[in-house]
């Protein structure tokens, strides 16, 4: 097969020998930006199978002696459970599970097969298992309703559904309405009514199974976007739009390598946790480590940071935000070399503390459930607190304006990606049978991101805000994220989301719902207004201020944790 072969060739020559002999992937993080992106030539074979062209190169690395002994994924429970499964054993334990879809469930390639389960280590099986099978994932969050599972299952046809004992009752509640749905599997140590158990199978289960060819732009996985602005919708990918398109973010902004040890937090229903658990680490065959938390705590990730040999590690801002509300230099991380953010622009003196208390910057990316990384802050590249960086190579990354003329430096427009004439093997194929949708996100020669952005003279990219939560207010257009990172400076905001309110004079104002920490929430309201006002106009442009403000215990957000923006706009204009 022409991938295996390309594949090879560019794994052999990115390896290094470390002081101990093996030859290990290079993160070439140190060199120039500019260099990287000259050189950077995306190569596409007609085939390709993450599987069998990545991990199963790795597993003969390691069997010839020539990868670092350290295992494909280590994953801790916190109740003294661990696995470790080098390469080897993972291909084997999946190839058990590609037979039981094939056999047991009967599925053909293309069948849909929707994935709901914690960070457990059959999450990781069950994702290598339907790229052997050429069946596609569709990966779900545990916290998803009874009818957001019946919304799931009836858009996405799937014939077979994956999880454990917390969500099967919500699956059995809905599915006499899922004409499409045929297997039930079960990860668990009981039994249900109805239901294959995967760990029973998997016993019995043989590990003789041949990988499916798959051509490159075959769909591998779909998966459904958060919602921040809409129903969510079913973003479709290829084989190699994820598992040949991250390999410059495991590179360059993760700066992995095989000796390397990746915590990534993100739940297991996301896209980032295929970018960041999967594909990027594992192109490098970097270990992925994996802590099952029941909820998120960010004392015991901090513990974890602490105890355990991680290198590398990826989290949101929401959680960076926790972290330095802990006594952070009661910890030491001793392994700890690099750390990276994405999923919602981080704010600046976030950064500045985590660095203050570790010695460590913060790498910022952005990207979307439809593409891969987009811009990042790379190692090597001199951070601009507040910037998602530089565009990553393999697109062409511009500020558009509405009839897709490119701006100049400092003009806010429309974050694009060049699709035209060639569209980038690492974008979404589709909006799954939304025909009219995947049409709607290309304005000229681009796709059009639906965030808005301005490119600084030096090339760096900063994000404004989602297009529909853009303020225009008596002619100045105000971006919410630069009034909420003015707001949580201060020490009596938790968080804070900016929006737009009517008004008779301007059209529109700044509006901010605020969550105030504990020592604050008794202070007189009024007064509260008065000071946080008075903080925005001294760290911002003062007509950036909030006029209106409203405090509240929470934030509506997505399953995810973006903040719902559009959900307070629409109560606050219907009014």
């Amino acid at each position: 097969v022409p991938s295996a072969l390309s594949l090879r060739a560019s794994l052999r020559r990115s390896l290094h020998r470390s002081s101990q002999g093996y030859p290990v992937c290079n993160s070439q993080s140190s060199k120039n930006y500019e260099a990287i992106r000259q050189q950077y030539r995306s190569e596409v074979p007609e085939y390709f199978n993450f599987a069998s062209d990545v991990l199963d190169r790795w597993t003969e690395m390691e069997k010839e002696g020539k990868r670092p002994k350290n295992p494909a994924l280590w994953w801790v429970n916190g109740d003294g459970e661990e696995v470790r499964w080098s390469f080897e054993e993972l291909g084997v334990l999946s190839r058990k599970v590609a037979n039981i879809l094939s056999d047991a469930c009967g599925l053909q390639r293309g069948d849909r097969v929707i994935l709901i389960l914690p960070r457990v280590p059959e999450w990781w099986l069950v994702n290598v298992a339907c790229m052997r099978t050429g069946t596609v994932l569709i990966p779900g969050t545990q916290q998803l309703t009874a009818k957001d599972i019946l919304h799931r299952l009836q858009k996405s046809k799937a014939k077979c559904i994956i999880t454990d004992d917390s969500v099967a009752p919500g699956v059995d509640s809905v599915g006499p309405e899922c004409q499409s749905l045929k297997f039930k599997l079960l990860v668990s140590k009981g039994h249900r009514e109805g239901w294959l158990n995967l760990k029973e199978l998997l016993k019995h289960a043989s590990s003789d199974h041949r990988c499916l060819p798959t051509k490159h732009q075959e769909p591998m996985a779909i998966y459904f976007t958060s919602g921040t602005t809409g129903s969510p919708k079913m973003t479709e990918h290829s084989h190699s739009s994820y598992g040949i398109g991250l390999t410059f973010s495991g590179r360059y902004w993760l700066d992995l390598t095989s000796s390397d040890i990746l915590w990534n937090t993100s739940d297991t229903g996301w896209a980032k946790s295929a970018w960041s658990s999967i594909f990027s680490p594992w192109i490098q065959g970097a270990c992925v480590f994996a802590h099952r938390m029941p909820s998120f705590s960010p004392s015991l990730v901090l513990e974890s940071l602490a105890r355990y040999p991680i290198t590398v590690f990826c989290s949101a801002p929401t959680a960076y935000r926790m972290f330095v509300q802990h006594k952070l230099s009661s910890y030491k991380f001793r392994s700890l070399r690099h750390c990276v953010s994405a999923g919602e622009p981080i704010n600046p003196e976030v950064m500045g503390e985590w660095k203050e208390h570790t010695g460590l910057d913060i790498y910022e990316g952005y990207g979307q459930t439809e593409t891969v990384l987009v811009c990042g802050n790379f190692k090597g590249m001199k951070i601009k607190p507040g910037s998602m960086g530089k565009p990553c190579p393999g697109y062409d990354v511009k500020i558009i304006d509405e009839t897709s003329n490119i701006l100049p430096p400092g003009k806010e427009g429309d974050i694009a990606i060049r699709v035209k004439p060639t569209r980038p093997f690492c974008l979404f194929t589709c909006y799954t049978d939304e025909p009219e949708k995947t049409e709607a996100t290309i304005r000229g020669n681009f796709y059009v991101t639906g965030d808005r952005g301005i490119m600084d003279e030096d090339g760096y990219f900063w994000f404004v805000g989602r297009a529909d939560d853009v303020i225009n207010s008596a002619g100045y257009r105000i971006g919410p994220f630069e009034v909420e990172s003015a707001l949580v400076e201060h020490p009596a905001v938790v968080e804070a989301a900016v929006i737009s309110s009517p008004d008779p004079i301007r059209g529109e104002v700044v509006k901010a719902f605020v969550v105030l920490t504990p020592e604050y929430v008794s202070h007189d309201p009024e007064k509260m207004m008065n000071e946080l006002q008075d903080h925005v106009r001294k760290v911002t442009a003062p007509y950036k201020y909030p006029r209106k403000m409203e405090f509240v215990q929470q934030l509506p957000k997505t399953i995810s944790g973006k903040i719902r923006r559009n959900e307070l706009r629409q109560k606050e204009w219907k009014k």
